[in-house]
């Protein structure tokens, strides 16, 4: 029923508006910059609940204004060394494949499917923004030049599909899991680990991108609306991000993703 009267019904009542993008654009721009990713989250439900898109429109758009704000969020990051570049490349060489396979899975599956699926997501990351960041694993690596690969490569690798594979079926950046894997698992610290996230979500979200041209119908002019604000969001909150409790922000957020997954829950299963 998703495919007829679920996301497409929203067009009727959620017309597409250029200031509407522009501050959705800037909130995500904002979330990306401070959280290392995780506000990419919201930005399919924004292009679908406010903007009124498909979902076929709305996950590409998604990874355009998720790659081009992460772009540019990451280069204050490149600049204060806060970018492991060896892992970063360890999870886009894995997670490339897992986003053009997830791609390929969301063309087959039904639109309910995609729907309950991304709530529960949003569930996941939710509940992963709650958890506490403080603590590290234990660190498979000494800068650069000392990454303990033997240590590293069983752990990343398979973060870098998993990864992938949420960032082609749903269109997210996939920072709420990137994140928490550098910091918990190979014990990356927390200003790093969001650095190599963006650079990770980049990559991920361009391979995303390609995947979905054929044969999406991308509206270029709100995709442009929705990207500029949000790499002015971006650049303001990876400048400032530092003066703010980022933690407690991180909890504020993950309400919200719990209200806007019981909503897409709601109106998948009940409304429709």
């Amino acid at each position: 029923m998703l495919g007829e009267s679920g996301w497409r019904g929203v067009e009727a009542v959620a017309p597409m508006t250029l200031p509407t993008a522009l501050a959705l654009g800037a909130v995500i721009g904002v979330l990306l910059g401070l959280l290392g990713g995780g506000g990419s989250i919201l930005a399919v439900p924004a292009l679908v609940y406010a903007l009124g898109l498909g979902i076929e429109q709305a996950i590409p758009m998604s990874l355009i204004v998720v790659a081009a704000a992460s772009a540019v969020g990451v280069l204050p990051k490149l600049r204060a060394g806060q970018v492991q570049w060896r892992l970063a490349a360890v999870f886009a060489v894995a997670g490339i494949p897992g986003t053009l396979l997830g791609s390929a899975i969301g063309e087959r599956l039904p639109q309910s499917a995609l729907m309950i699926g991304f709530a529960v997501l949003m569930i996941v990351a939710g509940n992963r923004m709650l958890a506490d960041s403080a603590e590290t694993g234990t660190a498979c690596t000494a800068g650069d030049a000392g990454i303990n690969w033997r240590r590293c490569a069983p752990r990343s690798i398979p973060a870098g599909f998993v990864v992938g594979l949420l960032t082609g079926l749903f269109g997210v950046g996939g920072g709420f899991v990137i994140v928490p894997a550098l910091v918990l698992l190979l014990g990356v610290q927390m200003s790093i680990a969001i650095g190599t996230s963006l650079l990770i979500i980049v990559a991920n979200s361009a391979a995303g991108v390609l995947s979905h041209l054929n044969g999406a119908s991308i509206d270029w002019s709100i995709t442009a609306a929705f990207v500029a604000t949000a790499i002015g969001g971006s650049l303001v909150a990876g400048h400032y991000g530092t003066r703010l409790d980022t933690g407690r922000l991180q909890h504020w957020f993950a309400y919200l993703v719990f209200a806007v997954a019981a909503y897409v829950l709601l109106d998948t299963l009940v409304l429709t």
